[in-house]
């Protein structure tokens, strides 16, 4: 690696991306799992799309919802898994300054459009669980479109003044930044001065608007478990909450890596780099690629439609 790399400057035109450090002989075999669940991601992923699309039985709020996620999966996993595998197989490190807070930006803003997306799922549910009969008045194709552009513009506002801060800040440590992607706290640190401002747009990011999220969905599902409770029956009671079990598999499947992520992070000091870098990747990587998955098997009426596909396929193969 060049000096230049290391020497003192202000303005980066590049950043080096290490990878695994410590792990660059197993490069191309970690490329492996990776390629694979980002291809699952992206098959899965484009299914849920084109199925919806075609089925006009599908052409409602919760599927609308479902294909906004979707596609915040598919933007947030291609936002970082292609620069991954260029460094694994081609030791592509390098990425413009532009680029790497491009990607930073992407990164936090479609995390925060997910989660959003999930709290319009909560109260998706809520309403056809406790208030059926209103849940088609209030819920409509345009209200939903509304609360997709909300959330999308909430994720592009909140994330906005981290990235500003810094674009702004001079950078005179080095260029090389230990991950795969364009962490950004991995970048803050490689500032040239103080950076508790950014500190506090974080923290504000993280209590005032994910968990508020969180906040929102809990006392969501408080209200769906004392509905499901009042029924009569218990079969009425797994017959309705069935009806929320994909929902909930996702919302874990979304949190609990980026909690386990964080708290790696802030406890982990004594665990080996390698294990940082992966741990932070988990939660960029494995909801895209488990979302279609648990929405395909969970969902009746998208299961039935793909097992139909399947068979149609099959048909015209082997006629």
């Amino acid at each position: 690696m060049s000096d230049s790399n290391t020497t003192d400057f202000t303005n980066p035109s590049t950043f080096i991306l290490l990878g695994i450090p410590g792990l660059e002989a197993a490069h191309i075999w970690i490329s492996i799992p990776f390629c694979t669940m980002y291809s699952i991601a992206i098959l899965g992923n484009f299914t849920i799309l084109f199925i919806v699309k075609k089925e006009p039985s599908l052409h409602g709020p919760m599927y609308y919802l479902l294909c906004m996620l979707a596609v915040t999966d598919l933007v947030l996993s291609t936002a970082t898994v292609p620069k991954m595998l260029s460094i694994f197989w081609f030791n592509s490190r390098e990425i413009d300054f532009s680029a790497c807070l491009t990607q930073l930006y992407f990164i936090h803003c479609f995390f925060m459009t997910e989660s959003g997306i999930f709290v319009a799922m909560a109260f998706d549910r809520y309403m056809a669980i406790c208030h059926p009969l209103r849940h088609s008045t209030i819920l409509t194709n345009l209200v939903v479109a509304k609360i997709g552009f909300a959330v999308m513009l909430r994720g592009a506002i909140v994330v906005l003044p981290c990235l500003l801060l810094a674009r702004q800040w001079p950078y005179c440590r080095t260029n090389i930044i230990p991950h795969m992607h364009c962490k950004h706290m991995a970048v803050v640190k490689l500032a040239c001065t103080n950076t508790h401002v950014s500190s506090y747009c974080r923290l504000f990011v993280v209590f005032c608007v994910t968990g508020l999220d969180v906040i929102f969905i809990v006392m969501s599902y408080i209200q769906i478990l004392r509905a499901i409770f009042s029924l009569p029956r218990k079969d009425a009671w797994l017959k309705t909450f069935g009806t929320c079990g994909s929902h909930l598999c996702a919302i874990s499947v979304f949190y609990i890596p980026r909690l386990f992520s964080s708290l790696i992070s802030r406890f982990g000091q004594n665990m080996p780099l390698h294990f940082h870098i992966l741990s932070a990747n988990v939660y960029l990587l494995v909801p895209p690629m488990l979302n279609p998955i648990i929405y395909g098997m969970k969902t009746k009426e998208i299961r039935g439609r793909i097992l139909q596909l399947i068979t149609q396929k099959g048909t015209r193969i082997f006629s």
